[in-house]
């Protein structure tokens, strides 16, 4: 039998120690409680958590550690969450240490002595670790009374807010330290601290300086007491009258893991469920409290078909039977001629595969597009060759990959904004010594947290930013984001620093849907799994799935073809599910195409510009009431059951089965089941991958500064986005809108600026930035309708001037 030097190693380093007369063998410098929990002995602990530093504040933990005459011993109990193990070192916990179990006692002891016995109004109470390790390691009487000098317990005034999302009940708090220590060293937000002295030593903030951060809500779920609360749950419910049940965060492409904790078909609170691939035990505060859209007032319920002037009505929407939809649906579209079929990038990855099967097996069309942003034809290759699964050296980078990673590149991604899980993994990757690289107009304050190096770069100038980057191994990983393919040449440009550095590359896209949906085939150029519309392989391995005579063979128009062709007259239907007009490339032309189309069928959750204009609306069902799966940037499947059954609207996959079946080309589907059993059938593309090489862009050249500021722009986690209504305390929490500029801008304009685009113009406070002059940045969606409809396109010219106050 051989042994491996990695696996010699392990086994060089192992320690042996005694926990209550149990032998275990574990690696060197493993804490004391954790070598008790691998025999299954379970010390009580407040402070301890196993994502955090060690700090042995709350003392709960206590052990006898005697001398067993090797020098191993103390003669006191000692801290198990800090103590490390030692060879030959004999350990008794409470379960068998009258010694343990009386120090315990009295720490319990201690820290009731202030704390209020108001369980029954505390909405930790039913799930409190203080309160159960009360009643299995603590007195059953107390020694402290309230009556006498000195008796009574400490008040404090309450609640105070750390955030708008987060209160603070100071009496509760027990000291622990785990909501200062996950600030300080997960997120990277330290405005929250432990100030005073002794007894009168609390939580708090400094003034005027609330507690900002992305990721506070973590704070509320690691406090194990009632101290930290939350604004929108606080007094809701009691733990005891929830169901709870696993699913996955549907905001961004990270695929975290969450619990959903419901009441009566009510969503009362969502948690961070405990993954240690994906996000460990945390989730953004977006994925935490961004879940009350799905139950605004203007949430469609029923469908609706629009009396056409033409046939006599009145050219209003109207209530419809779900047959009734279904047909009127069918009519219109094989009466409008060519149809393009518009996604969005929110769906689920079978209800991506169906707008993908329904485009070409329904629609006969290869006009189908996921992308609701701006984007490029580099873009729509590069994506085929070296996204989709089975692509050539895409694959096995992971969230282990990025803390592992010697040199991580940031190009046209702000993960902090983008993908806090990818964010929070750069935070232990730094601490491991990675080095960070961010390509980006200015140092954010995300990549000041990862202590990054900035390439200060104008909008335009990523491809020529990123071949002249120099120090890269195979250790390294190139993240991209979505918002490169603005940059002409940029995608082209990363793909060859990773290539020629043998190093991993990544794209990370905003929406959940969007890794599942190239999968599923919502491009124009691409298939389902990866199989190239060109091969004529491909689209017979397809067509014989989906058991038609054949699958169209010229690749089809992209998002923003459609919409040009719409408004020319070329197509003359539009099938939109879940787009928002003002984050596509040019809402005004979305908009146009909506009105110029003889029919739109919009599958949508709430009323929006789109159900407003189209002939046939079918109401869709939420993340939570619909089964499904979201593919991760890294490529990894995130199946999740439905939460609640709800009859008022259906999955994307039935509706579009429905106007299928009634087209008289049925799909072959009708549940999530039976697609999967379906996709899972045609599975990956294993043929010839040649036509999936990326069309390289050039670089664009830099127009004269004379003709203003470059735009850049990027959304900000928490913003306006629809998905984000109903919680006005969560939305609080968002970052103020500013506009950052250059000093020599600033000292030329002022403190209050209007910049000025094709689009419109908007006036925002300036602030100071790292930026290269010429450049000015705004946030994509936290004003108005967002950069794109009010101002300008990302990289185009806007003119700045002061505003007088």
């Amino acid at each position: 039998m051989t042994t491996t030097p990695e696996k010699a190693a392990q086994e060089t380093d192992l320690v042996t120690v005694t926990i209550d007369g149990v032998q275990v063998s574990v690696p060197k410098d493993t804490l004391v409680i954790r070598a008790a929990e691998q025999v299954g002995v379970q010390i009580p602990r407040f402070c301890d958590h196993p994502l955090l530093a060690p700090v042995g504040a709350c003392r709960q933990c206590l052990v006898d550690v005697p001398d067993a005459g090797n020098g191993r011993g103390f003669p006191k109990p000692q801290a198990s969450c800090t103590l490390p193990v030692a060879d030959g070192m004999v350990v008794s916990t409470q379960l068998t240490s009258e010694v343990a179990d009386k120090a315990q006692q009295g720490v319990m002891e201690f820290l009731l002595i202030n704390h209020p016995l108001d369980c029954p109004v505390c909405d930790k109470g039913g799930e409190c670790p203080l309160q159960n390790q009360a009643m299995s390691n603590g007195r059953g009487e107390s020694r402290f009374t309230d009556s006498g000098a000195g008796g009574i317990k400490r008040t404090f005034p309450k609640p105070i807010n750390l955030s708008p999302q987060i209160l603070l009940d100071r009496e509760r708090c027990i000291v622990c330290q785990r909501c200062t220590r996950f600030a300080a060293e997960i997120a990277g937000d330290p405005f929250i601290e432990l100030v005073e002295r002794g007894a009168q030593q609390q939580i708090g903030i400094a003034e005027n300086a609330p507690f900002l951060s992305y990721f506070g809500g973590n704070v509320i779920q690691i406090c194990p007491v009632g101290a930290l609360t939350s604004e929108s749950y606080r007094f809701r419910s009691r733990p005891f009258d929830l169901v709870s049940t696993p699913s996955v965060a549907e905001h961004d492409a990270c695929g975290s893991a969450i619990r959903v904790d419901h009441r009566r078909g009510k969503v009362m609170r969502r948690l961070a469920g405990n993954d240690p691939e994906v996000n460990e035990e945390w989730i953004t505060d977006k994925d935490r409290f961004a879940f009350t859209y799905a139950t605004a007032p203007d949430r469609i319920t029923y469908p609706q078909v629009r009396d056409r002037v033409e046939d006599g009505g009145d050219g209003a929407l109207r209530p419809a039977s779900w047959p009734e939809a279904f047909a009127v649906a069918a009519r219109g579209l094989a009466a409008a001629g060519a149809i393009g079929v518009l996604p969005g990038g929110r769906v689920t990855a079978e209800d991506a595969f169906a707008y993908s099967s329904f485009a070409r097996v329904a629609l006969g069309t290869n006009d189908v597009d996921f992308r609701a942003r701006p984007l490029s034809a580099e873009e729509t290759s590069f994506l085929a060759a070296r996204v989709v699964l089975g692509a050539p050296q895409v694959g096995g980078v992971s969230y282990a990959d990025l803390e592992a990673a010697s040199t991580v590149v940031l190009a046209g991604l702000e993960p902090e904004d983008e993908a806090g899980m990818v964010f929070l993994r750069l935070r232990k990757a730094v601490k491991a010594g990675a080095r960070v690289v961010a390509v980006a107009p200015f140092s954010t304050r995300g990549l000041r947290k990862l202590g990054g190096e900035l390439v200060a770069t104008a909008p335009g100038g990523e491809a020529t930013a990123l071949d002249a980057l120099t120090g890269l191994d195979e250790r390294s990983v190139v993240l991209v984001g979505e918002r490169l393919a603005t940059s002409p040449g940029a995608l082209s440009a990363a793909a060859r620093l990773a290539d020629g550095a043998g190093a991993r590359l990544a794209w990370v896209p905003r929406r959940a849907g969007d890794r599942g949906a190239i999968e599923a085939g919502c491009l124009p150029n691409l298939l389902p799994g990866g199989r190239p519309v060109a091969d004529a392989s491909a689209r017979v391995d397809a067509a014989a799935t989906w058991g038609v005579d054949g699958v169209p063979e010229t690749p089809g128009r992209d998002a923003d073809a459609i919409v040009a062709a719409a408004v020319a007259g070329e197509l003359g239907g539009l099938v939109v599910g879940g787009v928002d007009p003002d984050d596509t490339a040019d809402p005004a032309a979305f908009r146009a195409a909506l009105d110029a189309a003889s029919f739109v069928v919009a599958l949508e959750l709430r009323e929006t510009d789109v159900t407003r204009a189209a002939d046939v609306v079918f109401p869709v069902a939420p993340v939570s009431d619909k089964a499904g799966t979201f593919v991760t940037w890294e490529g990894r499947v995130r199946p999740f059951e439905a939460v609640f059954s709800n009859p008022a609207s259906l999955p994307d996959l039935r509706i579009l089965a429905g106007i299928a079946e009634e087209l008289g080309r049925p799909l072959g589907f009708r549940t999530v089941q039976e697609v999967r059993a379906r996709m899972a059938e045609m599975g990956p593309w294993d043929g010839a991958r040649a036509t999936h090489e990326p069309v390289a862009a050039a670089p664009a050249a830099p127009a004269a500064a004379s003709e203003g500021l470059l735009l850049a722009t990027w959304k900000q986690l928490v913003d306006n986005g629809s998905m984000q209504d109903g919680d006005d305390f969560y939305r609080s929490t968002g970052r103020t809108p500013v506009v950052r500029v250059t000093r020599t801008v600033y000292d030329a304009v002022g403190p209050v600026v209007t910049l000025t685009g094709d689009r419109g113009s908007v006036s925002l406070p300036a602030e100071i930035a790292d930026l290269p002059e010429g450049v000015a940045w705004v946030p994509a969606n936290s004003f108005g309708n967002g950069v794109l409809a009010d101002l300008a396109s990302p990289g185009s010219r806007v003119t700045v001037k002061g505003v007088e106050a």
